[in-house]
């Protein structure tokens, strides 16, 4: 494929290796809307039923060592991650994101607003990884990035309302292990799951189901 840009058939940006969104960056579609809404939603609902099934699991991790409790905290990042690689333009992530975290709000939560909070957090954090990329590259790295950076702003958080009674050594060692997380379960498996969609059809007027065609074609 060409390194230069031009546009495809369905309006998009082909650059390089990947698809981008359509110019102006900040012009959302209505389909980018509806995707991003329909990604939000779906997330949130998976984002409520781990909130009921998490405990178990962190809390036998915790018993080994507190802070790998963090491990758990990374399926709740991973609605930026695909909302930012399916859509590409700026405030996808951070739209999933929240929307996700008001969702999952909705049937009843143990941590009620905090979860907004944290919605917002994680979003923002994973909108820093792609813009640092521009916006223009949208691969397994940007995902772990996006997914790593879904991590810290949440972990600090956490510090003054979750883990108070922790000491400084504690902190640290969630927000790395969080971090870590976030970019395996969230980036890594965000990637493939965006990647599992996009082979089904479902993507094919936004840019990943587009640049797996024009991957085939130049196969």
């Amino acid at each position: 494929m060409s390194t230069t840009s031009n546009r495809t058939a369905t309006g998009l940006t082909t650059r390089g290796r990947y698809v981008l969104a359509s110019r102006p960056l900040a012009r959302w579609r209505t389909i980018d809307l509806v995707v991003t809404a329909f990604l939000g939603v779906a997330f949130g609902l998976a984002y409520w039923a781990w909130g009921i099934a998490y405990a178990a699991p962190s809390t036998a991790l915790s018993t080994i060592f507190p802070p790998l409790a963090g491990i758990t905290g990374a399926p709740w990042l991973m609605a930026g991650v695909v909302g930012g690689l399916v859509v590409r333009r700026p405030g996808a992530a951070l739209f999933a994101e929240t929307l996700a975290a008001v969702v999952s709000m909705i049937p009843g939560t143990k941590w009620g607003v905090e979860v907004l909070i944290s919605g917002l957090l994680q979003g923002i954090g994973a909108e820093i990884g792609f813009a640092i990329l521009g916006y223009a590259a949208f691969g397994l790295g940007a995902a772990l990035l996006a997914g790593a950076l879904s991590a810290p702003l949440e972990a600090v958080y956490e510090w003054f309302v979750y883990w108070t009674d922790w000491d400084l050594g504690y902190k640290v060692a969630y927000l790395a292990i969080l971090t870590a997380a976030g970019a395996v379960i969230a980036g890594g498996l965000g990637y493939l799951l965006t990647r599992g969609v996009a082979r089904t059809g479902a993507l094919d007027m936004l840019p990943p189901g587009q640049e797996l065609r024009e991957h085939a074609l130049g196969a």
